[in-house]
């Protein structure tokens, strides 16, 4: 399947688990790809590689830290023009930790915020021009199950997922006009390495608490979201903008 064929993308957090599923996926439906992750990660240009070698596309890897809201601003503004637009951006990057709110420094709600929603909008000022002189483009933010209320311990994410939503819902309203569609996508818990690791003493607990709270009694895996986004950005969803779409298995 080819219908992303020659279409330029550029994915935040790439490397995650999340965002090695969309990259798959993306890859195969023949997607070029700027694949964005932490400039000190390991692997990057190999996995690069790898998607652009068994896909048959141009893959690239980007090492930026998105905390630096005006560099990422301009390293996706020289992408863009190097590329000849980017014409679909995943903002799928995010810091989580889980700990109570009087635990959290300033430092560690700013750098939430900065990275899970500030950066977006600093992607998007990047991505936006060329989207918008093609009067076509697709812009898929990520939000979470958690802005239902029913987590505790995660306030500077949560207030950073807020705060998609709202960029999602005002972008799609300004860019609406010139073709682009914006949309969020809020996975629920998702098997992941970030999931093993911020409940690594309670594994097994947390596992039954979200089988007990979803409606579904079946764990989302990460092909499952990347599905969802591959719809976002094909032409199968371009009569749809400013929506915040939930995989979660119902909660």
């Amino acid at each position: 399947m080819t219908i992303l064929a020659g279409k330029n993308v550029l994915l935040t957090g790439a490397l995650g688990t999340l965002g090695r599923a969309q990259a798959e996926v993306l890859g195969a439906a023949g997607a070029n790809l700027l694949l964005f992750d932490r400039p000190d990660a390991e692997g990057g240009e190999a996995f690069a590689l790898e998607i652009g070698m068994k896909c048959q596309i141009q893959s690239s890897y980007v090492g930026q830290d998105l905390n630096d809201l005006a560099a990422t601003q301009a390293r996706g503004e020289a992408l863009a023009a190097s590329c000849g637009g980017i014409d679909i951006l995943i903002n799928n990057a995010a810091l989580i930790i889980n700990k109570p709110f009087e635990a959290f420094s300033l430092d560690e709600y700013e750098d939430q915020l900065r990275v899970n929603s500030a950066a977006a909008f600093a992607l998007a000022r990047a991505a936006a021009p060329a989207m918008k002189q093609k009067h076509y483009g697709k812009i898929v933010n990520f939000c979470s199950v958690t802005l239902n209320g029913r987590w505790d311990g995660y306030v500077p994410y949560v207030a950073s997922k807020g705060a998609m939503l709202g960029l999602t819902k005002t972008l799609a309203r300004e860019l609406g006009p010139h073709g682009v569609r914006v949309n969020a996508v809020s996975p629920g818990a998702v098997v992941s390495d970030a999931e093993r690791r911020v409940f690594a003493d309670r594994l097994q607990e947390y596992n039954d608490w979200i089988l007990e709270n979803q409606c579904l009694k079946q764990r989302i895996e990460p092909v499952h979201v990347a599905e969802l986004v591959l719809f976002l950005v094909s032409p199968a969803s371009d009569l749809i903008t400013g929506q915040n779409i939930h995989i979660d298995g119902g909660w």
